[in-house]
């Protein structure tokens, strides 16, 4: 595109797309979340690891602006967001993908689709349901489907494509492979590959390790609402107990 220009490894390590700063959360008189800081620069994927109730899917809420912290920032694209609501800050170009999917069972696969369709950015292609179907061929012959009947993998594929409906420029996705079969995970794990290839950045909060080491870059774990550890994907894949402490069942 003209007067665009484009990273030949798709990741900026010296920018910053999405971060934290000492965010504290309450849900009334419970902390939740104590000091938690994180950085995603552009075209990367982080995850966030931590067992149940360790304060993942809080921090996602968070940064989308559907939990608001008692303290610190959330700065997106060099824009303080913490104050703003959750649609305002869809709009600036930054994605959530629900752990409960909330997709419009009444509706049509493509109906579903086009419910999430904003204006594309500048130097970017475009997303449009053919191309989404490009990129999760399972939903292609189900254009037509009431999204009700979809099998629970079918359901989180069309949560994702409908959040790319959105043209984000960053992608939260709350535990995407939970409940899924083994194949099914495979292929979600291979298009959010694709995703990470063409630059979209991503932070995922996830259970699943081998899911998460297959996509991501860096590594986040929480435990009791700290961040407990902070670094690359292949640092914590060589530290047993460092995943003993923190991500044993």
């Amino acid at each position: 595109m003209p007067g665009c220009v484009k990273s030949t490894s798709g990741v900026f390590p010296d920018a910053i797309m999405l971060s934290l700063e000492e965010v504290d959360v309450f849900f009334g008189a419970a902390q939740i979340l104590f000091g938690v800081t994180l950085t995603l620069g552009p075209g990367e994927a982080a995850v966030l690891l931590g067992r149940n109730g360790a304060g993942k899917s809080t921090t996602l809420k968070t940064a989308i602006g559907l939990v608001r912290p008692a303290a610190g920032r959330v700065i997106f694209n060099g824009r303080r967001i913490e104050r703003l609501p959750s649609w305002e800050i869809a709009r600036l170009g930054l994605g959530y993908v629900p752990e409960e999917r909330r997709i419009f069972g009444d509706l049509t696969v493509r109906e579903n689709l086009e419910v999430g369709r904003l204006a594309a950015r500048p130097c970017s292609l475009p997303w449009t349901p053919e191309r989404l179907f490009g990129l999760f061929p399972l939903l292609a012959p189900l254009a037509s489907r009431r999204a009700v009947n979809l099998s629970g993998g079918e359901q989180q594929m069309l949560t994702i494509a409908r959040t790319l409906m959105g043209n984000p420029r960053c992608m939260l996705l709350d535990e995407p492979s939970e409940g899924l079969a083994p194949v099914v995970v495979d292929q979600l794990a291979h298009a959010l590959r694709q995703l990470k290839a063409e630059g979209l950045a991503m932070l995922l909060s996830e259970q699943n390790l081998r899911f998460a080491q297959s996509i991501a870059d860096r590594a986040h774990i929480l435990e009791k609402g700290f961040v407990r550890y902070s670094g690359t994907v292949a640092e914590l894949a060589g530290n047993a107990q460092l995943r003993a402490d923190y991500l044993a069942l």
